[in-house]
Parts: C-alpha cells; structure tokens; sequence
C-alpha cells in the first residue's frame, strides 16, 4: 500500500498527520509512505528523520497522487487538492462534513472514497484511534495557559511575608476529555476549580482530580451512545444558566467546552451572566468554532465585554503542534494498523465494520454514512 500524506496549506494550521515513529511502525507494516518535502520543518523535523524512519520526499503532489492508494492529512482537502487524487483511492481526514458538507460532493465528483475521522465512533474498541479524544486533551490544557497569560492574577495561592493570596476561582462547564483535562491543569497550576455537567455520571471523575462537582437537579438528563451529552429542552437551560450565572459571577475564569455532536453548540453563557462578571475576568470558550457556547465569541478572537476577556478557541491543538502531531500520527497508525491485511499488503476496507461503517463519508460516488444522512435530514 502507497500512503501519502499532503501537509496543509493554511498557514495557521503545523500539525503533521504523520510522525516519525508512526511512520517506522507503518514501514515495518510494508506500507509505502510519502512525505512532501519540508514536511516536519515548522517543527524543527528534516525531511531526514521522517527518511531514516522509512518514508520517502516527493516534491510533486500530482504527480505522487496518481499512484496513492491512501492519503491522509489533518484537515480536508480543497477541491483542487481532491482533484488531482487518484480515483478509486481513499482519503481520510477531519472533514467537518456537518459545518461543510460541499466537501461530501467534491469527492463523490470524484469517486474518492473518505474517511472522517471525527466521525470514527467513541468506543471501547476504537479508543486508540479516537482522534477527537487526543486533540481536545491539549485543548483543555491550552486553554488554561492562555487562561493563565490573560488574567490580571495568578492562580495558586500564595503565603509571603506580605500577606497571603487567596487562589484564582476557575469555573468549567462541561467534563468531557477538554474539561477534565483542564481540570487537571488548573488544579496543578494551584487554582481552586469547580465543574458542571449535565451527565452525573462524570460527578466522579471531576472529583478524582481534585475539583467541586456543581450539583444542579435538572430532571432527566445523561448521554449518548456516543459518550455526548443529550440536548436540554428549555427548561432545563434555564435552570441551568441561573446556576451558571451565580458560579460564574464567583469566578475568575469560566472555560465552556459543551459541544452536541452535528448540531450547533449550546448557548450558555449569555450575555447578562457576562454583565455580572468581575471586570478583569477571563472567559475561554472551546465551542467557539462550532457556534459557540457565549454570546458574542469569535473564534480566534479576544474581545472585552464589560472588563471580561471573551477569548474563542481556534484550533487550540495547533497551540501545541510537536504533541498534537505525536498524537495524530499515533491515531493513524492505530486505525491503518486495525484494518492493514498483510497478505494483500492493502487497507481493508471492511464495509461491515462498526468502525468504518461510522466514519465512512463517501464511496464510489456516494454519501454512505448513515448518522450523517439521518441527522442532515437526507434518508
């Protein structure tokens, strides 16, 4: 099998798809693996270690595409770039086939089958290869850095000869992988942390590291197949933004992470609980690309809302692009390794499979992923 993978062309985007180690591992496999040349250098990576790691430069990408079998990069292709794919061949990237589903037609244009790996379902089984997971681990730690950078304090507390100073008050809204994780962080920073979620289940999990559960009766409420949590009707977000307000009106700094798969993030933090923030504030909202969990984010913007730091998350992995891309490329070797059939030295891909069958987009000219057809009201 011929893997190539193609570096992004945003200029904001350094993550690798693959990595040197990943690549070791795929050449003892007997994949063939391309890099375009410089590939690793925003990372301080020669083209000589992903070579003495088994992968070959090319310096054409039309060229190396006509005889790919798989190609693989972080984020989905433009139109020129599927174009000049191989027909027939697979491709797997983070599409964001609900935010851009143009991309969805541009490959069944051109009967490249595509993989989403966002799409890839979060269980027990597909755990190593849950790329979703691994990136937003960094998110939740960067977002308490750029927390950290932008309050006009600092977190841990602090006994001097000149008086003690009380720990910063950090407020997180939602415990998935981002939350938890930066949980964790603000905790060995020193600050004093609570959290909510709508699922009691995680009550447990936010506890282990050290923080305060905010407890909120909301009636019936849980997750997922998925591991997402369910949507609230509006009562239940009513309920649950007067709780907010007052955590939030406590708090030095507020980091939302609630994201509801396919659909728009949830608005929560509106701007009436902003008003009764203290000035000097900082609030980090992880849902930022997606919609949004405050009102007036911008993703990839710091704005000022009466004295309050309004900072929206764009791609906070790409903050730490060496780990993001360590952990990327360990994503796909684990999912090319699942499924790479040493007799035909090929991909298998087995249609039957949970695992493809949940983040397969498109095959032989067609939009064949179920969840995606059914939440876009398309079957």
């Amino acid at each position: 099998m011929k893997l190539v993978a193609f570096k992004d062309k945003n200029p904001d985007e350094d993550r690798l798809a693959l990595f040197p180690p990943a690549v070791k591992k795929l050449s003892s496999l007997g994949v063939e693996v391309f890099i375009p040349q410089d590939y690793g250098l925003d990372l301080e990576i020669s083209d000589s270690i992903f070579q003495e790691a088994g992968a070959k430069t090319y310096a054409d990408e039309i060229e190396v595409s006509r005889f790919s079998d798989f190609s693989v990069r972080v984020n989905a292709p433009s139109l020129d770039e599927i174009k000049i794919l191989e027909k027939g061949s697979l491709h797997a990237s983070f599409m964001d086939p609900f935010s851009h589903p143009k991309v969805l037609d541009d490959f069944n244009s051109y009967s490249i089958s595509s993989i989403s790996f966002e799409m890839i379902p979060r269980t027990t089984l597909a755990q190593k290869m849950d790329f979703l997971s691994s990136q937003a681990n960094l998110a939740g730690y960067v977002a308490v850095i750029k927390a950290a950078e932008s309050l006009n304090k600092i977190f841990p507390m602090m006994m001097t000869a000149a008086g003690t100073v009380t720990p910063a008050k950090v407020f997180i809204i939602g415990a998935g992988v981002a939350g938890l994780q930066a949980i964790a962080t603000a905790k060995r920073l020193g600050a004093k942390v609570e959290a909510f979620d709508t699922r009691p289940v995680v009550e447990e999990q936010v506890q282990s590291l050290g923080a305060k559960f905010v407890k909120l009766d909301l009636g019936d409420t849980g997750q997922t197949d998925g591991g997402y949590a369910k949507e609230l009707t509006k009562e239940q977000m009513a309920l649950q933004q007067e709780m907010m307000a007052k955590c939030c009106e406590q708090s030095d700094v507020v980091i939302t992470t609630a994201q509801l798969f396919g659909r728009p993030a949830p608005r929560i933090v509106t701007s009436e609980m902003i008003q009764r923030m203290k000035p000097g504030s900082v609030i980090i909202d992880l849902a930022a690309e997606t919609g949004g969990n405050v009102e007036g984010v911008v993703a990839g913007e710091e704005n000022t809302i009466n004295g309050v730091s309004v900072i929206g998350a764009k791609n906070f992995p790409g903050e730490v692009p060496h780990v993001a891309s360590q952990l990327f490329g360990n994503n796909v070797l684990n999912f090319i390794e699942s499924y790479f059939d040493k007799d035909t030295n090929n991909f298998n891909l087995n249609l039957e499979d949970e695992i493809i069958k949940g983040c397969l987009m498109t095959h032989e000219g067609k939009t064949v992923n179920e969840m995606y057809l059914n939440i876009t009201g398309q079957k």
